[in-house]
């Protein structure tokens, strides 16, 4: 595989907190490459880096040394700003607690993140609903968050990550808040994302969660333990 579709490559990643006189190492020699369409998975057990890793992958966080090429651009050295151009154009996120706006409706929520992108509203709303009927809610679209159940909450957040058709989906514990069956609906919906051709991290510490990926990358204090292929998935 070609050099060009690798989508994410850290080298030496670290990252350190100064709690006082403490200095705290949440990421230490951090060194992954991500192909475009991979389907990984991140685990460890609390306190490993999870979460610390997350928020680099998507631009939410600075590394304090080492470099991220995102898409063949060093984007360890951005300013809060160009970071977050980046986060609307190329990151897509899902996370745990849906983070939906109660006064939206579904199709409000989805559109937000198009205004960034300078679309007008009539097109906004048309790109919204359309995402919606593709995660199964074209007939959710005027609900509000408390009008739908768990998993529609998540499906609804999941169209507004796909909002500006983003190429990497980032998904934290994205199950962390859905029953058995409704997390087993909402990861076939990560595999035919994955089909379609986004390239998905996921962060989970459930071991049948971590299964629906092609890798899973494990994590124990603040560094890779190792990676692990999934012979049913390395497709």
């Amino acid at each position: 595989m070609s050099s060009e579709e690798v989508v994410i490559k850290l080298e030496n990643i670290a990252k350190v907190y100064q709690m006082g006189k403490i200095k705290i190492h949440a990421l230490r020699d951090i060194s992954i490459e991500i192909k475009s369409n991979e389907y990984v998975a991140i685990m460890g057990p609390s306190g490993s880096g999870k979460s610390t890793l997350m928020n680099v992958l998507g631009c939410l966080d600075s590394p304090t040394g080492g470099s991220y090429w995102l898409n063949g651009t060093d984007v360890s050295k951005m300013s809060d700003r160009e970071l977050a151009n980046i986060r609307n154009q190329e990151i897509g996120f899902v996370f745990q607690t849906f983070n939906l706006l109660p006064r939206y409706s579904s199709l409000e929520n989805v559109a937000l993140p198009l205004v960034y992108a300078g679309l007008s509203k009539k097109d906004r709303l048309a790109q919204a609903r359309e995402i919606l009927g593709s995660v199964g809610l074209g007939d959710r679209v005027s609900h509000k968050p408390n009008e739908l159940s768990g998993g529609q909450r998540q499906r609804v957040a999941i169209a507004r990550a796909l909002a500006n058709r983003p190429a990497i989906i980032l998904a934290d514990e994205p199950t962390g808040n859905l029953d058995t069956q409704t997390s087993y609906e909402i990861m076939a919906l990560f595999d035919e994302l994955h089909k379609a051709g986004n390239t998905i991290l996921l962060v989970t510490h459930e071991e049948d969660i971590a299964q629906y990926a092609q890798s899973i990358i494990r994590l124990r204090d603040g560094l890779v333990e190792k990676i692990e292929i999934n012979p049913e998935k390395s497709y």
